[in-house]
């Protein structure tokens, strides 16, 4: 395994994620005419099919590089914008642009890749929520539901994979704990972290998002911004705004639950925490619905990619779905990207993207870590084991995962849930691609 090469790696990638777009791709419709062969003008000015020299000199070659499922038709040769519209082929301006772009779904094969451990003390147990800083180290959320006589914290996994304490919480006034779940910098440069307290008590809407200070890379205080939710989970930011899901607003099958999105800056001038209105409230931007009766958890990880698009995991029906917006900041699409249940995920726990777009997911009821393609949704699965305690670097009830260079990092939160038993092992799973 050790063997493979990153082009090799990068190169079956490309054909599993189904969107190798070579340089020089030409369609019948533009150079496999007599005009087209005999005018080199006319060819050129299709950028789409005919923007290389090749093209204008070969034909044999210029009809070797054609996508049927994107550029094969007519309209796609005289409609670059429609063209692109297609995810198959085109769904982002990097495959279009740079095959080395499409980095390859992490094929390396029907091979599982096995992880090695981090062990963690047990004053950070139930690790979750993870998030890549500028300074290049992890920023963990410390959750401590294995362990409740410790408090929740925020931890950092340095270059060296060394984990360390990096701040406090603050406590919730009624129930005097924290229980952080997802974790992300804004654009302020702050660190925004969800307080779930549906892990500590049973009485509703009581959970939180919180604010870290960042000053000179030290927290320096910390703030809660919105109160109110039921289930605190993913979080994220793009731009201005920062986002949170709420798992389970309503109970009531299916399960509902959503995203809320508050501009960072409103949230900065507000004297008290903004209170949400469940599925009324304005900054819900987005709704799901569960349907898997077995499983009524609903939005769980969340994240947006380099153009602004948002990704949102539906745990219980293993789903991604995928939210554009228009320039207003309005949303524009929510639709379905990946059916997991179809390609062996039982669920999708925690999302994260990393630098070539690629989208990272952990199963906590399958014990398994999966990259999407976030142009059509394939599912590749890396890693999986039957339940355990982790102790190997096995997986053990993962929630999410995060690819920091060369190296995948899964949070083992191991709660008792679903067939998994909680234990008194503690541990990152590290996984090195080959």
């Amino acid at each position: 395994m050790k063997s493979i090469t990153y082009i090799t790696l990068f190169a079956a990638l490309a054909l599993f994620c189904g969107c190798v777009t070579p340089d020089t791709c030409a369609k019948k419709s533009c150079c496999g005419t007599e005009a087209c062969a005999k005018n080199k003008a006319e060819c050129t000015a299709k950028k789409k099919c005919c923007g290389s020299e090749a093209c204008a000199k070969k034909k044999a070659e210029c009809k070797g590089g054609c996508k049927k499922a994107c550029c094969g038709t007519e309209a796609c040769a005289k409609n670059k914008a429609e063209c692109t519209a297609k995810k198959k082929c085109c769904g982002s301006e990097a495959c279009a642009k740079k095959k080395a772009d499409c980095k390859a779904m992490c094929a390396v094969g029907n091979e599982m890749l096995k992880p090695t451990p981090i062990v963690l003390p047990d004053e950070i147990n139930s690790p979750d929520g993870m998030t890549v800083g500028k300074d290049g180290n992890i920023y963990l959320s410390i959750n401590n539901v294995g362990d409740q006589s410790y408090p929740g914290k925020v931890g950092i996994i340095d270059a060296n994979d060394k984990v360390s304490i990096f701040c406090d919480l603050p406590a919730h006034p009624k129930t005097g704990k924290v229980s952080p779940l997802g974790i992300t910098f804004g654009s302020d440069g702050n660190l925004y972290i969800a307080d779930n307290q549906a892990f500590v008590t049973n009485a509703p809407g009581m959970s939180r998002l919180l604010r870290v200070n960042i000053k000179d890379g030290k927290a320096v205080g910390s703030k809660v911004v919105a109160t109110g939710l039921t289930m605190a989970n993913g979080v994220s930011a793009y731009g201005d705004y920062v986002v949170v899901n709420d798992t389970a607003i309503d109970s009531e099958y299916p399960l509902k639950s959503g995203t809320y999105r508050f501009n960072i800056k409103q949230l900065a001038k507000r004297k008290k925490p903004y209170r949400v209105k469940g599925l009324k409230d304005p900054n819900l931007i987005v709704k799901l619905e569960t349907k898997n009766k077995e499983q009524q958890v609903g939005a769980n990880g969340v994240a947006y990619d380099a153009k602004g698009n948002m990704f949102v995991c539906n745990f219980g029906d293993a789903e991604i779905w995928k939210t554009t917006f228009n320039e207003d900041n309005t949303v524009k699409s929510f639709e379905l990207l990946s059916e997991g249940k179809a390609q062996g995920l039982e669920c999708v726990d925690g999302l994260q993207i990393d630098e070539s777009g690629l989208l990272w997911t952990a199963d906590f009821l399958g014990n398994a870590v999966a990259c999407i393609c976030p142009m059509n949704g394939k599912v590749k699965i890396l890693a999986k084991n039957e339940p355990g305690d982790g102790a190997d670097g096995s997986l053990d009830a993962p929630s999410e995962s995060i690819r920091r260079g060369n190296k995948v990092y899964t949070a083992n939160i191991d709660l008792t849930y679903g067939p998994n038993e909680s234990d008194k092992i503690h541990t990152i799973s590290v996984i090195e691609l080959p």
